[in-house]
């Protein structure tokens, strides 16, 4: 049998997800947002990368106020979210140049949703090839950067959002 460390999981597994804060809730404080890998917060809606990635570059899209499903958002927040997701896969093309895109939700624990009280939008660049052996047969995703080099990379365009108004170009 081959072993294959990794370590940094062992935060994943250990955490009790329902304890502490809610991951996407942004609050006012802006100081934690690198190390929370916060990249946008707008009035409305928020982006995040996923610090335990399907992909490198696995966004997150929340909307900024607390809530578990599409029908409680307002008109306006729908339409924020989704402008903050088009502007995320534009920002991930420019950045990462991807072959393509998972986009997608999980609503409610037996669709999936990890975190079921604050809906998000999970954000996933795809190349060809990007799935080997590893993942098909040692269920093992190999991410080719550090999360935090990739998070410096992206965040300066999320900067960009933040200073126009609304998310709009």
């Amino acid at each position: 049998m081959k072993t294959l460390w990794a370590p940094w999981r062992m935060e994943y597994i250990l955490s009790d997800q329902k304890a502490g804060p809610c991951i996407f809730c942004p609050g006012d404080n802006r100081e934690m947002d690198q190390s929370r890998l916060i990249l946008h917060v707008g009035e409305l809606s928020m982006v995040l990368m996923n610090r335990f990635p399907y992909n490198n570059g696995h966004l997150l899209a929340a909307p900024a106020r607390h809530v578990s499903g599409l029908e409680l958002l307002t008109r306006e927040e729908r339409l924020d979210l989704l402008t903050t997701v088009t502007l995320s896969v534009e920002i991930l093309k420019k950045v990462m140049n991807p072959e393509g895109f998972n986009v997608g939700l999980n609503l409610g624990k037996v669709a999936g949703a990890g975190v079921e009280d604050h809906m998000h939008f999970h954000i996933v660049p795809r190349w060809n090839g990007d799935h080997n052996y590893m993942t098909v047969i040692g269920e093992v995703r190999v991410i080719p950067e550090h999360i935090e080099r990739t998070y410096q990379k992206l965040l300066p365009h999320f900067k960009e959002l933040s200073v126009v108004n609304g998310g709009e170009k």
